[in-house]
């Protein structure tokens, strides 16, 4: 299967790197030159463009950081699909907008499949991170030898539209982990805590958490990198409100979060590190929540392996 991966970014480079890496095919486009360069040096193909990708690829991906973005690709692709080509959507996206181009590229023959992933940037990098796919049994099978070559876990969650529901749910868990993180270690350092002590007491209790045992670590580092942007985390809380107001659910926590992160925005930039929504705090207090022995950045240990379906239960 030839394959044309658009988006290489954070979390697209390390995806089609995982690919490369593994001996698969690959052409790859992105607005950023030096990007393309890169992975043509690792052993990919120069894609040239979205429309030629589509011409000439069996099965095309896009990671791209809005669905704006991903719109505007798909136009430039939609007059290249025919019978047997597969998109694969694995940006965080609107679950309307990719049912709606999906319909599209169903309507010229292809299939279309939202399959965003989760858990980090580190393990997206080692090809260990996990991978919701939405669309039908047979597309899901087609591709689940390129999933388990870029994600450890992989989890059919049902027709196109519903992995990105559910991305966008686990994003908007994240979130709130990640804020009652910042706001435990801080009233730790207020309290008079040593940082080192309270990090292990969270780990090792029921206020654990993967953002804890991963966001944490690079708050008190005092580096705050996790690879993640306020403007990815606003789009993502937002899509997630878009969510619970289709379905006519009233929320109270996250539109809470819309207000923190849209002031932390204001404050530091869109482009500021998300972990440095403690800012807001150490400003607020004049406290310094930071600690010494903690890495800079998250770097996942887990050998690479060949990932395997993970079933729901029933």
């Amino acid at each position: 299967m030839t394959i044309g991966f658009i988006g290489l970014g954070n979390v697209g480079g390390k995806l089609s790197g995982s690919l490369i890496r593994n001996g698969h095919y690959v052409s790859v486009h992105d607005l950023n030159a030096d990007f393309v360069a890169a992975k043509v040096a690792d052993g990919a193909r120069d894609g040239q463009s979205p429309a030629a990708l589509m011409q000439s690829c069996d099965t095309v991906i896009t990671c791209l950081p809005s669905p704006a973005a991903s719109a505007a690709v798909m136009q430039e692709m939609l007059p290249h699909v025919r019978p047997g080509k597969i998109w694969m959507e694995m940006s965080t996206t609107d679950e309307a907008e990719v049912k709606r181009i999906g319909a599209q590229v169903s309507a010229a023959g292809g299939a279309a499949v939202d399959c965003p992933v989760s858990g980090g940037c580190h393990r997206a990098d080692t090809g260990n991170i996990s991978i919701f796919a939405g669309c039908d049994r047979p597309t899901f099978e087609r591709i689940l030898p390129l999933l388990t070559t870029m994600g450890r876990r992989v989890l059919h969650t049902g027709d196109l539209g519903s992995a990105s529901v559910l991305k966008v749910l686990t994003n908007y868990l994240a979130t709130a982990n990640l804020v009652s993180c910042a706001e435990a270690l801080t009233v730790a350092k207020g309290a008079g805590m040593d940082l080192g002590v309270a990090y292990e007491a969270m780990a090792i209790s029921s206020g654990t958490s993967f953002v804890h045992e991963t966001e944490s670590q690079v708050i008190l580092n005092g580096s705050r990198d996790i690879s993640f942007t306020m403007d990815l985390v606003a789009k993502d809380i937002g899509l997630f409100q878009d969510v619970a107001d289709r379905a006519g659910v009233p929320l109270d926590l996250n539109p809470l979060l819309i207000t923190l992160f849209n002031d932390a925005i204001a404050r530091f930039g869109p482009r500021e590190l998300s972990p440095n929504i403690i800012k807001r705090l150490e400003e607020a207090t004049g406290l310094d929540v930071t600690a010494p022995g903690f890495p800079a950045q998250m770097v996942d240990d887990e050998p690479e392996a060949r990932g395997t379906e993970v079933f729901a239960r029933r």
